[in-house]
This record gives structure tokens, C-alpha cells and sequence, in this order.
């Protein structure tokens, strides 16, 4: 493993810890060279996911671009970043134990509104503005109406 401050590839595991999901193992590792220490996560490689877009197009999954999108949403509000952990495993495992390994961008959408509707409803409707694409005021007020029934 390399260093990220000075790229030495001499590094030494300090401690490691299963996740809570038991679907990742973190490793606190040490540089050899600089003395400082990083935080590693090793995460099985499983069979890539294709997503299907709106228009037709298929792309592989993309863990981190899902992050993006959630972080943006969540922005100045109260989700912490190990609930942004968790909704990810959540979803990505639940998408990988599916029967098919090609699952629509509506479906991927659906799943993030459902658990950032039950944790922030700022965050729920900012990911729910683009997913839905709401395209004038009204959609925006029609949604959070349905919010606060």
C-alpha cells in the first residue's frame, strides 16, 4: 500500500476492524518512511452492475458517483457522513442480491429517496429536486406537501 503524503510503498497495518456490515475490513496503517498514518478500506470485488439510464444507455455502477449525489443532497444538514456509509452498503447490497445485475437509474433513485426521506427531509427533497426532475415551483410544492401529510 502506498503512502498518500510522501508515496512510499513501505507501510505496516496497525490495527484492523471488520465493518458493522461485516462487508468491509478497515486498516489503520502507519508509513515507514514519514510516520504518518492513513486509514485503508478493503471491500470484496463483486460482478460490476449495469445501470440503465432514463434514455436508454447503460453504464456501470458507480459507487462514488452515488456518494456525490447523496453528499450534495445532504449538504449543511444533520446526515453524517457514516449514514452516507451506510446508505450506500445498504443499497449497493440490496442491488447486488437482486436477480438481475441490471437494475434502471429510477429504481437506484427510488432507494435513496426512501432512506433520506426517514433521516432529513432538507436532504430528501434536494436529492428528490433533481432525481424527479422537478422542472418549475409547483412540483417543488406538490412534493413537499406530500412531505408534511
Amino acid at each position: 500500500m502506498k503512502c498518500p503524503y510522501c508515496g512510499n510503498k513501505d507501510t505496516e497495518v496497525v490495527e484492523t476492524r471488520d465493518s458493522e456490515d461485516l462487508e468491509t475490513i478497515r486498516r489503520r496503517r502507519e508509513c515507514l518512511k514519514c510516520g504518518k498514518r492513513f486509514t485503508t478500506y478493503e471491500r470484496i470485488e463483486n460482478v460490476n452492475l449495469i445501470v440503465i439510464k432514463k434514455d436508454g444507455r447503460r453504464e456501470q455502477f458507480n459507487r462514488d458517483k452515488l456518494r456525490a449525489g447523496i453528499l450534495r443532497s445532504c449538504e449543511k444538514t444533520k446526515v453524517s457522513l457514516e449514514d452516507i456509509e451506510k446508505i450506500l452498503t445498504e443499497i449497493e447490497r440490496e442491488l447486488r442480491n437482486a436477480d438481475s445485475v441490471e437494475v434502471e437509474s429510477k429504481k437506484i433513485g427510488q432507494l435513496v429517496s426512501a432512506r433520506l426521506k426517514t433521516l432529513d427531509k432538507v436532504a430528501y427533497i434536494r436529492f428528490s429536486s433533481v432525481f424527479k426532475r422537478f422542472v418549475d415551483v409547483e412540483d417543488f410544492e406538490k412534493e413537499v406537501k406530500r412531505l408534511i401529510k
